[in-house]
């Protein structure tokens, strides 16, 4: 029994002998398809690293010539419109550079026909003085006109406080009331802007002035 017995354990330690020799191999070629596995997933992942750091770039850069662009549009723009207040700029200098010395000018204009006004009054008047006064005054005027000076037309029109200057109200019913009636003195406009007032007279009514009294 006991011979029996030996042959049986040394025949079990020999079959578990080898198949745990038979198992070694399997689980070694398992350790070494996963560790296979894992070198391959690592470097799959260490190759997309690059390729994200240039994604990431590239946006960054997209950024940038997107930054960069929208700069230069607002630039141009910026630009654009300092060549259109500038050539604004210019011609509102060379429309009214002179608009100083014209107004100057006025008085001369004013004293000029003054001085006519009173020779044709006069019947002994020089008319060869009388002719020489147009003729200065009438180049005074073709200077004017050369810049667009030209007086302001008030005689008859309603009162406008942006081109006339009332220095007196006459009482009358001969015109609507706040119609200029008469000038003082004429006012002028140097292109679209006011040089000198008019001053004018104003028209009261009569029976307005009646019940102020009363």
């Amino acid at each position: 029994m006991s011979e029996k017995k030996k042959i049986k354990i040394n025949v079990e330690s020999e079959e578990t002998a080898e198949n745990e020799k038979t198992e070694k191999p399997a689980s070694a070629k398992d350790e070494y398809g996963k560790h296979k596995r894992e070198t391959a997933d690592e470097g799959h992942a260490d190759a997309k690293k690059p390729l994200k750091e240039l994604e990431a770039r590239l946006d960054a850069k997209e950024g940038e010539v997107k930054e960069t662009y929208d700069r230069l549009l607002r630039v141009s723009a910026d630009f654009e419109n300092y060549k259109k207040r500038s050539a604004r700029e210019m011609e509102e200098f060379r429309k009214y550079a002179n608009q100083s010395l014209l107004k100057e000018m006025l008085s001369v204009v004013d004293n000029l026909e003054l001085a006519i006004n009173s020779s044709n009054d006069k019947k002994k008047a020089d008319k060869h003085l009388i002719e020489g006064l147009n003729l200065t005054l009438n180049e005074i005027l073709r200077v004017f006109e050369k810049f667009n000076v030209k007086p302001i037309e008030a005689q008859g029109k309603a009162f406008d406080p942006a081109f006339h200057e009332a220095v007196m109200r006459e009482e009358t019913d001969d015109f609507p009331e706040n119609t200029v009636v008469s000038e003082f003195q004429k006012g002028y406009l140097i292109h679209d802007r006011l040089l000198r007032p008019a001053m004018v007279v104003v028209a009261v009514p009569k029976t307005a002035q009646k019940d102020k009294k009363i």
